[in-house]
């Protein structure tokens, strides 16, 4: 007889709603206890709840929020100020997007839609200043390792890759020395 578990909708829904406190989140995330009261300091994550004892308490959605920050953060290399203005242009756009399904008003449609434009353009703007960044310094690198692979080919009896500043080749079986 199997002791597996089946998932049930109740089940599910539970695992959903399950409310943790900070060190479980912590836990869970890899970060520390400290970041997250920061991250909530500078508005980026909201607790889903309090306690009675008035302790944090944190959803599936937040968790998934902190896994996104810490991506943006340490995978992307973006600020947290940059993180911050990314995850208001998508909350602002989720608002408008409510607003848009509640009205039928053209204009307000517009309005809505206009500016939902507007901060996708903003966010495209910080992805391809984060992008354009990355190349340079992905060039940068590769021109390192070209000219690191100059080096080996002269060591190898190649040409040298700064002839201006070639030094006096020590004379073998004196060890530099003359």
């Amino acid at each position: 007889m199997s002791h597996v578990q089946q998932s049930t909708p109740a089940h599910d829904r539970e695992a959903e709603t399950r409310l943790l406190r900070i060190n479980e989140v912590a836990a869970e995330t890899g970060l520390t206890t400290r970041a997250i009261r920061y991250y909530e300091e500078l508005g980026l994550l909201a607790p889903a709840a309090r306690s009675d004892g008035d302790y944090r308490l944190y959803d599936a959605s937040d968790l998934d929020r902190l896994q996104f920050i810490r991506s943006l953060r340490d995978d992307a290399g973006f600020s947290l100020a940059q993180i911050g203005q990314l995850l208001e242009d998508d909350a602002a756009r989720e608002r408008n997007r409510e607003r848009f399904r509640q009205t039928g008003d053209r204009d307000e449609r517009r309005a809505l839609l206009l500016e939902s434009r507007a901060r996708t353009e903003h966010q495209i703007e910080i992805l391809e200043t984060k992008a354009a960044r990355l190349a340079t310094m992905i060039d940068e690198a590769r021109a390192r390792a070209r000219h690191l692979d100059a080096h080996l080919v002269e060591l190898d009896g190649g040409p040298a890759p700064h002839p201006e500043r070639q030094a006096p080749t020590p004379e073998p079986g004196t060890g530099g020395r003359s």
